[in-house]
């Protein structure tokens, strides 16, 4: 069940969906138009479990295309809801876009309910009234601010909802694609390529996409969430703007690659892997989650570009050594093939190797090179086994820690990744050294 949360700009829309989802999810800033596209968030009420679509302020007389862009995303969003919440500001009174904005609604069959935020004191309760001139029914005195009457508000919305449908639960076990990247390298065009339509808004306009935005859809029977998110600039430009927003929606998209599975890394072909696209690669792998690099506007690279040159420049910089695809969201090109590398990634990240395939991987990886030696004695890697997965983790027991040498632990690692396809898959090796045996110490101690 969704409900849409539309309303004139800078009403609170943003501030009261985060009080009714008890998060922090949407941003919010005293500058209006800050929300864009329609961003859900998960709410529940009384054991009623629905989403909240968070939705860009609808300026019916503004012509920009930014404007339209957002108005035609609150219109689907609108389309897409089984119940309407229409935010209006209580203490500045009706004003001509809540008149057209409740026209438009009047003419649906969607439910709609009046929410009269910054009612944030008692003597602010009975402008609420004011709204029952739109025509939907008895206003909701509420603040987002302080909590006011969003109980009341929230008794309306699932009394509005329609029945839950019978069916199967839904798949909770979805693979979490985080789409990050610089600004203006194309992530919500190739999200609205992936999903087949204009779901996010996407323009010439660096830094279009705020909020982290959620899509789910199905790959081959299996349920995919798409997550597009906002432009991450370097940490240096975000401080000398000295702007809220771009400080908090830069926290989003870090957030984002933490709960994700894969996280696709978009560069722009015409620049090339660059620098900001190697730390924002590193950031999305430190946060645990699989990577994968994409080249997109490969169709506007120069001729002599090389792919094979930048392979090279991540392999020789980035430690996990992730896998460099191109892609071009503008005309679909390889868009298929990027999609179906970042659910292989997922699974590989989640999956399992047996003990006894690990062991022969200890036996062959031992056979190709020596383990180092220090004063005569040499490394011994005597068992390994998986311990943990998303990201994988396994342990190594081996005779003594201090006979382990940088060099040869990376050098084993990359054999790990090589041989189990784990390019750009965080891992974790835990060389454990083993306790002599009881056994062992006792003869000792008898001959001694």
């Amino acid at each position: 069940m969704k409900v849409a949360v539309v309303g004139y700009p800078n009403v609170g829309k943003s501030s009261l969906v985060n009080r009714l989802a008890g998060s922090r999810e949407a941003v919010v800033h005293e500058r209006p138009g800050i929300t864009r596209d329609r961003k859900e968030l998960a709410a529940e009420w009384n054991g009623r479990a629905f989403t909240l679509i968070d939705t860009g302020g609808v300026d019916l007389e503004d012509r920009d295309e930014m404007a339209a862009s957002i108005q035609e995303q609150a219109r689907a969003a609108r389309a897409d809801a089984d119940a309407v919440v229409l935010v209006v500001d209580a203490r500045a009174g009706r004003r001509p876009g809540d008149e057209e904005l409740a026209d438009l609604l009047r003419r649906g069959d969607v439910p709609t309910i009046v929410a009269a935020n910054k009612a944030d004191g008692p003597g602010d309760v009975p402008l609420a009234a004011d709204f029952h001139r739109l025509g939907l029914g008895e206003p909701v005195a509420v603040s987002a601010l302080h909590g006011l009457g969003t109980g009341d508000l929230l008794d309306r919305v699932t009394a509005a909802l329609p029945p839950e449908p019978e069916g199967p639960a839904r798949d909770e076990d979805a693979v979490r694609l985080a789409v990050v990247g610089r600004p203006n390298v194309g992530k919500s065009s190739l999200v609205n390529r992936v999903l087949g339509r204009d779901r996010v808004i996407v323009s010439q306009r660096a830094g279009t996409t705020r909020d982290a935005i959620d899509e789910r859809i199905e790959v081959d029977g299996r349920g995919v969430v798409l997550i597009d998110t906002a432009g991450i600039r370097r940490q240096s430009k975000v401080a000398a703007a000295g702007d809220g927003v771009e400080y908090y929606t830069t926290l989003r998209s870090r957030r984002a690659a933490e709960r994700a599975d894969v996280a696709i890394v978009v560069c722009d072909a015409v620049d090339g892997v660059t620098s900001q696209d190697m730390r924002i690669a590193e950031l999305a792998m430190t946060s645990g989650c699989a990577t994968l690099l994409v080249l997109n506007k490969w169709d506007l690279a120069p001729p002599d570009h090389e792919l094979e040159h930048e392979r090279a420049k991540v392999t020789a910089k980035l430690r996990l050594r992730p896998r460099v695809m191109t892609v071009s969201a503008k005309t679909g090109r390889n868009v298929e093939r990027v999609l179906a590398e970042a659910l292989a990634l997922a699974d590989r990240r989640r999956g399992r190797i047996p003990t006894p395939e690990l062991n022969r991987f200890v036996a062959d990886v031992v056979a190709a090179r020596q383990p180092p030696q220090k004063q005569g004695k040499r490394l011994k890697l005597l068992y390994m086994a998986q311990t943990g997965d998303r990201p994988p983790r396994f342990s190594v027991q081996i005779n003594s820690r201090a006979l382990i040498a940088r060099d040869w632990a990376y050098y084993f690692e990359n054999r790990l990744r090589e041989r189990y396809r784990l390019e750009g898959v965080p891992l974790i090796v835990d060389f454990v050294e083993r306790r002599q045996r009881r056994s062992e110490r006792g003869a000792r101690s008898r001959s001694a």
